[in-house]
């Protein structure tokens, strides 16, 4: 068994980082060895939110270059920077988006993986039109048909991807789902993965700190870790 990763009460400590990013690595190694899957085909995405620039500086330190965001104000504030030193880095935003935000998210990110309606859908096309910047989209479905959640639903899935494809010209690369939490998530995974397949998408972002495995079982492509690798979110001040 490898070591879990080290605990932490706010944001840890630049060796706690590189720790429980190396459990991390582990622990998707060893997924992928039992799924009978190359562990290069599964990216850790270190969901940053919260966390200041130190901590992703910490994370780049050992060797992660890919790093997801919730808000997109946060990533403006935080990102530009890191980019001049490290210009691997690779930023997906991962909350719900507003309309209003999408040309920010269009300059500052790499992969959307929220697109979830077609307002939304044609306000990213209209920006990046005027941005000259084309970031990967990841359609978001609620596989779990949760109200309080963001999604597309499961059914109106097929319409939507076509429409963002082939209407808008979007550059839909994937699929994105947080399965409900009180369910196995596995059929919720294999479900999007069935989804991906029937459009030739190869990008699935799925799995987080609790299920992560069982995504990559599903044939996940990104899983989303943030706590088990920065430590609990900050209190607001």
């Amino acid at each position: 068994m490898t070591d879990g990763p080290a605990s932490a009460t706010a944001t840890a400590t630049d060796e706690t980082i590189a720790h429980n990013l190396a459990a991390i690595r582990a622990r998707i190694a060893e997924a992928c060895a039992r799924a009978k899957r190359d562990p290069a085909g599964v990216t850790l995405v270190a969901v940053s939110k919260t966390h200041g620039a130190a901590a992703v500086q910490a994370a780049l330190a050992a060797g992660q270059a890919v790093f997801g965001e919730n808000r997109v104000q946060e990533a403006q504030q935080k990102f530009p920077g890191l980019r001049e030193a490290h210009p691997a880095l690779r930023l997906h935003l991962i909350g719900a988006l507003q309309t209003n935000k999408a040309r920010d998210a269009v300059r500052v990110a790499d992969v959307i993986e929220s697109l979830d309606r077609p307002k939304l859908a044609a306000a990213l096309a209209e920006a990046m039109a005027k941005e000259g910047r084309r970031p990967a989209l990841l359609v978001q479905v609620n596989t779990g048909e949760e109200a309080q959640k963001a999604g597309v639903a499961r059914a109106e899935a097929d319409a939507f991807l076509r429409h963002c494809r082939d209407g808008l010209g979007l550059p839909v690369e994937g699929l994105m789902c947080i399965p409900p939490v009180d369910q196995d998530p596995r059929p919720h995974f294999a479900g999007l993965a069935a989804l991906a397949a029937r459009h030739g998408l190869r990008t699935l972002s799925m799995g987080m700190s609790g299920d992560f495995e069982a995504a990559i079982a599903e044939g996940a492509t990104h899983v989303r870790v943030g706590t088990a690798i920065f430590g609990s979110r900050p209190a607001p001040a």
